[in-house]
């Protein structure tokens, strides 16, 4: 039987999770601009959940691309 070491939140508990943070956002994106799942991130659901809607509210204010075919966020 395999353990499972938990991975550790790669947030602070202070850190908060702003739509216009746009270095911390791109953190958690692929190459292409899709939103990493919470078991590569790490995150807590609260917190994936609220990363989720900052990405998707900066991608429509054009903080973000939707799609990125170069590659270089």
């Amino acid at each position: 039987m395999a353990i499972y070491r938990r991975k550790v939140s790669p947030l602070k508990i202070d850190d908060v999770i702003d739509y216009k943070d746009v270095e911390l956002l791109t953190k958690f994106l692929t190459e292409q601009g899709k939103i990493l799942p919470r078991r590569l991130t790490g995150l807590t659901t609260k917190q994936q959940t609220k990363l989720t809607k900052a990405i998707k509210k900066a991608r429509i204010l054009s903080l973000l691309p939707f799609v990125n075919r170069e590659g270089s966020i």
